[in-house]
């Protein structure tokens, strides 16, 4: 347990827990509230003391295992596919509905080595949804808050742990508390302080106050019950040292898009001794003040509600930080901290959407318009052995500057971009591709337009030429403004072409937007197999990570489809067979009655490539789903495919040998969605083709 907690909890003494506990809450104290182990993986074990329920390494088995209804004996070295030594266990909750806004608490530690994650298992769909995760070991129980944000199905909270092999590895659970409302709310009657924790220091600190503790004495009653047997949080200059010295009270980190009015209650005394602001921050350290007050004169004697627009479109906790500058410096008091979706003001611009300045150019231009010279080109190439195609899926789209030149002149390709807000951070990601002749540094740059004043924000310093590149940036907007994407050629031998596609733009920086844990047997190979693994008993070689081109010429990928530059899984065809075979196993997936789409993008380029097949094993039974053999592409191509299953099973992905050994077969950026695959034009039959010139 970190020590602001700590802190925290015992100062709160004899406080007595309050706040509505809804259905699936549970302290494990005596029993498991309907709580099951998935008779598919390792059960989880309830303590007969300690009341908590854990999945631990083989050499720590627990007391007595959380019904499964099934017998639970099983060989722990092959379930599942699981990495000899560790143990996994699902543990499901009773069928819950919600209907509104709510929050997941898990009190839960994880020892030596191991993960946990907590999904949700939704009525009808095909595969559960992940909410949050952690693979950081602690030395005591920590707490997690989760929002459960417009769930309007039946669902089941799902908790996946995995022991590590290390010995004394184990993933435990002590408390799931589930509650109406925001994460960010608290009257601070909870035992566990809905997750707020005090950031430690060692002078100045947030304290629990109330009768419970005998705090109270100089502060007006809770206003939460409006008597002296309510809690709060309050912090005091009595031990303050230094001047500035700094206490905060930091919030639950927000697990999902909310923007509305944040209220509070708070009371204040020697208001010229100390400084009060309320701040919001984001997952890198970086602030941004919601609120202070308007006067430094005395605070008031009262209780005084505050209510301030919170935007949070990504990840963020709200701090409220008490500056003194010496032990005479008062007191600040916090309580009642509540979360409306609508805003306190109703001239509050709404949140912008960022989607506006996406696009992939498969329809058209989208938000985006030409500027003054040379005009971009939106093109589309066949899938052909002579060059790539689009980045999103080898056969669409994409704009393409310098393509029709003469010597001597110089050429200027301007494309603009729609109006961003003023003051808003945001991610702009976006591929290009080098095309042609030599490259200089202005063949692509990126500026931010104000008025009539252009920022260049971002250059390529690529070299690599005929790959789809990422470029990403992160952008503060300080003034309304637009971002321009610009192309300067000065002649045909200087130059050659440019192309762009697949244009995101989303609200955060970039290291911000990285989403949610990844869902079941989605990869993109950038730190891993994902939880695919190599099928060794049926097959003759491995699938290899790489980046970069494969060894052998004239065949394989010449970078990653993810990024250009990042990683991918192949078959090595030169120290092979022809006919021999790699098999690549997804991670176990439960069975649903639902269609699922299976995505991927595959590379086969090469005179001897062989076939590349996707299969669904149910329990031994191999049934094959798709499959491409011979020559397709010099470029990623987009497969797609829709399945169902409702067993157990799991994702096979086979590639075989062709005849030569420029037979290397590549997969990257494997998804899985749940539902029917949306219509998708067929590579082999690509209507419209206009020739890179």
């Amino acid at each position: 347990m970190s020590m602001e907690m700590l802190l925290l909890l015992v100062l709160l003494g004899t406080a007595v827990a309050g706040g509505q506990k809804a259905p699936g809450s549970c302290s494990f104290e005596t029993h498991t509230c309907g709580y099951t182990s998935d008779p598919d993986y390792e059960p989880w074990s309830l303590h007969s003391e300690g009341h908590f329920v854990a999945v631990e390494a083989d050499s720590d088995r627990m007391d007595s295992a959380v019904d499964t209804g099934e017998n639970t004996e099983k060989d722990s070295t092959h379930t599942n596919g699981e990495t000899s030594g560790t143990n996994r266990g699902l543990l499901l909750s009773p069928l819950l509905e919600v209907g509104e806004w709510s929050c997941l608490r898990l009190v839960y530690q994880v020892t030596v080595e191991g993960s946990l994650n907590v999904l949700l298992r939704s009525e009808g769909q095909s595969f559960d949804r992940p909410l949050w995760s952690t693979k950081s070991p602690s030395e005591s129980w920590l707490i997690s808050s989760v929002d459960l944000s417009n769930i309007t199905l039946p669902f089941r909270v799902v908790i996946d742990g995995t022991s590590g092999s290390a010995a004394g590895s184990s993933v435990s659970l002590f408390e799931i508390h589930i509650s109406p409302g925001y994460c960010l709310e608290c009257d601070f009657e909870d035992s566990h302080l809905c997750g707020y924790s005090n950031q430690w220091n060692a002078n100045v600190n947030w304290y629990v106050g109330g009768e419970a503790v005998q705090l109270n004495n100089d502060f007006s009653p809770d206003p939460t019950s409006n008597n002296h047997t309510g809690h709060f949080m309050y912090v005091d200059s009595l031990h303050a040292v230094i001047f500035q010295e700094v206490a905060k009270l930091v919030s639950p980190m927000t697990t999902a898009p909310m923007s509305g009015c944040l209220s509070f209650q708070y009371q204040r005394s020697k208001a010229g001794g100390n400084l009060f602001s309320v701040y919001t921050r984001d997952r890198l350290g970086q602030y941004q003040e919601l609120w202070r007050p308007k006067s430094e004169s005395q605070g008031p004697e009262e209780w005084e509600l505050v209510q301030v627009d919170l935007k949070a479109p990504y990840s963020v906790q709200v701090v409220f930080e008490v500056a003194f500058s010496s032990p005479r410096g008062g007191r600040v008091a916090v309580d009642d901290i509540s979360f409306s979706p609508q805003f306190c003001s109703a001239d509050t611009e709404p949140t912008f959407d960022p989607s506006v300045g996406s696009c992939d150019f498969e329809e058209g231009l989208c938000a985006y318009a030409q500027g003054h010279g040379n005009p971009w080109r939106r093109i589309s190439v066949k899938p052909n052995l002579f060059r790539n195609g689009d980045h999103t899926t080898g056969a669409g789209s994409f704009l393409l500057a310098h393509s029709q030149l003469s010597p001597g002149s110089t050429y200027v390709s301007r494309l603009l971009g729609p109006n961003l807000p003023s003051n808003t951070k945001f991610c702009l990601r976006f591929y290009f591709s080098l095309r042609g002749f030599n490259q200089t540094a202005q063949a692509l740059s990126v500026h931010l337009q104000h008025g009539l004043v252009q920022e260049k924000i971002w250059t390529q310093g690529e070299k690599s030429k005929g790959i789809w590149i990422q470029g990403d940036v992160s952008i503060t907007t300080s003034t309304p403004s637009k971002v321009v994407f610009v192309s300067v050629c000065r002649s045909l031998w200087d130059c050659g072409s440019v192309a762009l596609d697949d244009i995101t733009l989303d609200l955060g920086h970039c290291e911000l937007v990285t989403g949610l844990p990844s869902l079941p047997a989605q990869c993109d190979f950038e730190s891993g197999f994902c939880g695919y693994s190599q099928d060794r008993n049926t097959d003759d070689a491995d699938w290899h990570w790489r980046r970069g081109p494969t060894p052998t010429s004239y065949t394989g990928p010449q970078g990653d489809h993810s990024t250009g530059l990042g990683y991918y899984v192949h078959l090595e065809a030169s120290p092979l067979l022809p006919g021999q075979s790699a098999r690549l196993r997804s991670p176990s997936l439960r069975g649903s009655r639902g269609p699922q789409c299976l995505l991927f993008h595959f590379h086969m380029y090469g005179s001897g490539i062989g076939r590349l097949s996707v299969h669904v094993d149910e329990g031994g039974d191999l049934r094959t789903l798709w499959g491409r053999e011979g020559e397709q592409s010099m470029g990623w191509l987009r497969a797609q495919l829709q399945f169902q299953s409702d067993r157990q099973h799991q994702i096979v992905f086979e590639a075989t040998r062709g005849l030569s050994i420029r037979s290397d077969i590549a997969i990257d950026d494997i998804q899985l969605e749940s539902g029917p695959c949306p219509a998708m034009e067929d590579l082999d039959i690509t209507g419209s083709s206009n020739e890179l010139e």
